[in-house]
């Protein structure tokens, strides 16, 4: 997520992203607003790191939806790392 937004905006984009992931992954009953808060967040760095490494997108380039997108794709990515390290202890 662009860093121009402030911390309010990484909350609310945050929990937004979040629960549309875990909804996607099907984890939104079991994580409560608080983990989807997290995912959302967490998810926006992961997916960005993601999107640098892998398409060398910088995240100055980006508005909005875009950096939600890249948020969300992230969310997804750390909630399926979740899902496969539980099933597998």
């Amino acid at each position: 997520m662009n860093p121009s937004y402030g911390i309010i905006a990484w909350l609310i984009i945050g929990a937004l992203v979040g629960w549309i992931g875990s909804k996607i992954m099907g984890t939104d009953k079991a994580m409560g607003s608080f983990g989807n808060i997290l995912v959302g967040i967490v998810g926006g760095f992961i997916g960005g790191f993601i999107m640098r490494t892998f398409a060398g997108d910088h995240p100055g380039h980006n508005g909005l939806f875009a950096s939600m997108l890249v948020a969300l794709l992230g969310s997804c990515a750390l909630i399926g790392t979740v899902k496969l390290v539980e099933r597998h202890q």
